[in-house]
C-alpha cells in the first residue's frame, strides 16, 4: 500500500462508512432541531403549569418569536415572572417606613457637629 493511496475507496467499505456518517449526520440535525423546539416551548409549558392568566399572549409572543427572536425573551420573562406578586412587592417596599436600623445607620455616617468636634 502506498502513502499517497486513499484508504476505504474502491473497497465494499466506503459505502458503509458514507451510510454511517449520513444516519450520524441527520441524526444530529433532527436532534438539534428537536432540543431548539422544546428550548423555544418552554414559556408555554411554564405557562400551563403555573395556569398563568396571559397563556394566551404568551402563545402568541412564543411564535412571534421565531420570526424575532427578542420577542422569545419577552415570553419567557412573561412566563416566569408572575407580574402581580412582583407588583405588590415594589408596593410594600414603596410604603414600607424606614426602619431604626437604616436611621442609625444615617447618624452614625452623618459628619460630627461642631459642638462634637469641640469636645473630641
Amino acid at each position: 500500500m502506498s502513502l499517497v493511496s486513499m484508504p476505504f475507496v474502491g473497497s465494499g467499505q466506503d459505502l458503509g462508512l458514507h451510510i454511517a456518517a449520513s444516519v450520524v449526520m441527520i441524526g444530529s440535525i433532527v436532534a438539534l432541531g428537536y432540543g431548539f423546539w422544546k428550548l423555544h416551548e418552554l414559556p408555554i409549558n411554564k405557562a400551563h403549569s403555573k395556569q398563568h392568566q396571559q397563556i394566551g399572549l404568551i402563545t402568541a409572543l412564543t411564535w412571534i418569536g421565531f420570526v424575532w427572536h427578542w420577542v422569545w425573551v419577552l415570553a419567557v420573562i412573561c412566563a416566569f415572572v408572575d407580574a402581580e406578586k412582583a407588583l405588590i412587592k415594589v408596593r410594600d417596599i414603596w410604603r414600607q417606613p424606614p426602619t431604626i436600623e437604616s436611621s442609625t445607620q444615617k447618624a452614625s455616617t452623618a459628619k460630627p457637629t461642631q459642638e462634637e468636634n469641640h469636645h473630641a
